[in-house]
């Protein structure tokens, strides 16, 4: 391609971790392709995750609200029309609303992310067991194919962010020693059982200080009993704002999560992330991003040997459910003090 598309529109409007995946990518072509300038269009709530990438800017899909159905589409597709003009699209997401709002702009230069969905099907049928393309790498395909080629291999990421005084009442004043966890996921099956959990904290806390993560009323309440039954332990679960919640991520030394949004936060502003996985495989291309192969520590497959179930997470035999407590509380807690 001669002449390289001055103004991209990128769509990727869900889920959390998914979007997430997407700053790595875009800060890498914003790096190496100055003059790009990128819309992304994503939902409100997704606006702090590229609080630092200064040739983005984000436009809001409200898909619950003005944006709902094909006419909401028709409305947000000809308000980026008037706009926007940009002179060509990066579909990351590849959904029917993502098919239709296409069809609505008046844009030529498009391409669309290949998700490799037969080969993921066979993954989990159990047909071929390896590495498929990550999803970031999928994501930079989508470039490619505009003209960008990308390289992705020697990442830089945003510097730790100051801490306000909200924050630092929460968490104290010492910011040197922090690991976070994230025990939840969307799914039970991607989940470590919270007693086992409990012991990986209390070990940590002995020679750090724990900040928990999670959102809704049951994680919340959840985190606030552990908070209380350990020293040394602070959930932030309801507590900050997004923004607040990634300033904090940054200055963590790592972060411990299950295959789920708050795994992807901490490594696309290059946080250290440990990662416990039940029915899903990182061979699916989900793993976080720069993470080292061993820092996914994953259920015993001689005794799931159907592992991954699914992709997502969301579908797996009743008794998968707690695939993840295949993994000894010791070995959690050693992998960490092994990279700290």
């Amino acid at each position: 391609m001669s002449k390289l598309p001055k103004h991209i529109l990128v769509i990727r409007l869900s889920a959390m971790g998914d979007v997430a995946m997407t700053v790595p990518v875009l800060r890498a072509l914003t790096i190496q392709y100055p003059e790009v300038k990128i819309t992304v269009l994503t939902r409100a709530f997704f606006a702090p995750f590229f609080k630092d990438l200064k040739q983005v800017t984000v436009a809001v899909a409200d898909v619950k609200g003005d944006h709902k159905g094909v006419l909401g589409i028709y409305k947000l597709a000809k308000q980026l029309n008037k706009t926007n003009g940009f002179d060509a699209i990066a579909d990351l997401h590849n959904v029917l609303r993502s098919k239709i709002l296409k069809r609505f702009l008046k844009c030529k230069l498009i391409a669309t992310i290949d998700k490799g969905r037969k080969e993921k099907k066979q993954l989990t049928k159990g047909e071929i067991f390896k590495p498929l393309k990550t999803t970031y790498q999928r994501y930079a395909d989508v470039f490619e194919a505009l003209g960008f080629k990308l390289n992705l291999d020697q990442p830089t990421f945003p510097e730790r962010a100051v801490l306000n005084d909200a924050i630092l009442r929460l968490i104290g004043t010492k910011t040197d020693n922090l690991i976070g966890i994230a025990p939840f996921a969307a799914h039970e099956g991607k989940m470590y059982p919270i007693e086992q959990m409990k012991t990986v904290i209390k070990s940590l806390s002995k020679h750090y200080k724990v900040i928990l993560f999670g959102g809704g009323a049951h994680e919340i309440k959840v985190l606030k009993g552990i908070e209380k039954r350990f020293d040394n332990v602070v959930s932030v679960a309801g507590k900050l704002s997004l923004s607040e919640e990634l300033n904090l991520i940054s200055n963590l030394n790592l972060m411990l999560s299950m295959d789920s949004g708050n795994g992807h936060l901490a490594a696309m502003l290059g946080v250290k992330v440990v990662t416990i996985w039940g029915v899903t495989h990182p061979y699916a291309g989900f793993a976080p991003f720069n993470q080292p192969e061993d820092y996914a520590l994953l259920a015993n497959r001689d005794k799931f040997p159907l592992i991954p179930t699914s992709i997502y997470g969301n579908t797996y035999p009743e008794h998968y459910k707690e695939a993840a407590g295949s993994i000894a509380p010791e070995t959690v807690v050693g992998k960490i003090m092994s990279i700290l």
